[in-house]
């Protein structure tokens, strides 16, 4: 592992949680906001969904970029770069509040400099941490993914309620006080040889760029953008010397299968995630802030029990932990579609469950796929992983909204009114049988990976 002598791994832990913390929350803290910022600038609900959907497309863009450039460049150098384009970002949309298309511009420039943390923060477990020691570290950063994505509407909704929704660009400014820290606990790097495939980087932002409209808006046009961008990308790859996704990475069984499982699993906890406060809502009347104390004990169980599944994962194996959670969360998928109408104590039960079991298999499963790679790829083959992550979100919200709006299966094959207990059982079962099905991929791929004892493998 390149530089790990240099590495203060102490001061390096508590750095990467407080960064990432502030890196990820703002992916759901304007969510509770939109409404008001609709209001504000007379938008329809397709035009709001811009907020969100700029920041998502370049945040996962972003995550590939700034792994490939690991690979070269300093993480130290790109770090300090992504943190203060992050807040540049944040500063100017704090300033042009009274214009929404600059306030679009400012969240794409906070997508890009986002992007930088999640995509960097898990290349340097990847890179500085021996392998006996992930799941812990990966146990910490999911722990602090999860507790930030369940605290950011609860955020947004007490500083937007008690100030203004423009004042949520502001939070991120906290990240800067992690510079210093950073400085002392990475080492000082010279750059590697090679350059980045400027091309290639460009076709795959259009492509991934693409994909995340069509999940989002389903029309024709960014799907035949998709196709014709993926095959340039594809054809560039074969062709270029050196290329921006290496072919030899995607040749590798094992890391392409864990990327899959993580894009089909990852969309199932996404899409849950999505479809219970509509549930809540439409079933039991909820509002939002009743709606944010039926989710919240589910969200911060992950902070416990995403460290204990990567402890777990160095003594046992991380095939042992990736079938437990998801046993909890299949079995809370379909708790939830039994009892979804009796009582919304049942509904945040079964969150528990979801939660907890997302925490484990999300952990054991990141480990699997970092111990996949060689040092020289964990920078782009990370980044791959963080990306599946990101589109992930877009594909499971998208299943819901589609189905819900009655325009993918409600009819004839699911003849059921969109706001009704059966349609929203269903889409929990269906959820279930694609969430048994990623588990059985991964176990037939990564069965025979084994626990660490004593620093060494097993």
């Amino acid at each position: 592992m390149r530089g790990v002598e240099q590495v203060d791994r102490k001061l390096l832990v508590p750095c990467i949680i407080y960064l990432i913390f502030f890196a990820v929350l703002n992916e759901t803290v304007f969510n509770v906001s939109t409404p008001k910022i609709a209001e504000q600038f007379n938008l329809t609900p397709a035009g709001v969904s811009w907020m969100m959907t700029i920041f998502m497309i370049l945040f996962g863009i972003g995550s590939v970029l700034y792994g490939r450039l690991s690979d070269l460049y300093p993480l130290k150098r790109l770090i300090l770069w992504g943190i203060l384009l992050y807040n540049a970002g944040s500063v100017m949309g704090f300033c042009l509040q009274k214009s929404y298309a600059l306030v679009l511009l400012a969240r794409a420039v906070q997508g890009v400099g986002a992007s930088a943390i999640p995509a960097l923060i898990f290349t340097a477990a990847a890179r500085y941490f021996p392998a006996e020691e992930r799941g812990r570290i990966f146990g910490l950063l999911t722990a602090t993914v999860s507790l930030a994505i369940g605290l950011g509407p609860v955020i947004g909704g007490f500083v937007s309620g008690s100030l203004h929704w423009s004042f949520l660009f502001l939070i991120p400014l906290a990240a800067l006080f992690s510079i210093p820290f950073f400085n002392r606990a990475l080492p000082d790097e010279a750059p590697r040889p090679g350059r980045v495939d400027l091309p290639g980087a460009a076709l795959m932002a259009l492509a991934v760029g693409s994909l995340v409209l069509v999940l989002n808006f389903g029309t024709w046009a960014p799907l035949l953008a998709f196709v014709l961008f993926s095959a340039a990308l594809v054809v560039r790859v074969r062709s270029a010397s050196e290329p921006f996704l290496p072919p030899a990475l995607f040749a590798n069984v094992r890391f392409r299968s864990g990327v899959g499982v993580g894009l089909l699993l990852f969309s199932v906890v996404m899409g849950v995630l999505f479809l219970v406060p509509l549930m809540l809502h439409n079933l039991h009347g909820l509002g939002t802030q009743a709606i944010g104390l039926v989710l919240f004990p589910g969200a911060i169980s992950s902070v416990f029990f995403g460290p204990w599944g990567g402890s777990l994962a160095d003594r046992r194996g991380n095939p042992f932990v990736v079938a437990l959670g998801l046993g909890l969360l299949v079995g809370g998928m379909l708790l939830m579609a039994w009892g979804l109408s009796l009582s919304c104590l049942v509904v945040s039960a079964c969150l528990l469950f979801i939660y907890v079991g997302f925490s484990l298999f999300q952990t054991a499963l990141m480990n699997s796929v970092s111990q996949t790679l060689t040092p020289e790829e964990t920078g782009v083959g990370m980044g791959v992983f963080n990306l599946a992550g990101i589109v992930s979100g877009a594909l499971g919200t998208a299943v819901v909204g589609r189905v819900l709006a009655g325009s993918w299966l409600v009819s004839p094959l699911l003849p059921f009114e969109p706001a009704s207990g059966a349609l929203y059982s269903n889409l929990l079962l269906g959820f279930s049988l694609a969430g048994i099905l990623g588990g059985g991929l991964y176990l037939f791929q990564f069965r025979e990976d084994q626990a660490f004892s004593d620093g060494e493998a097993a």
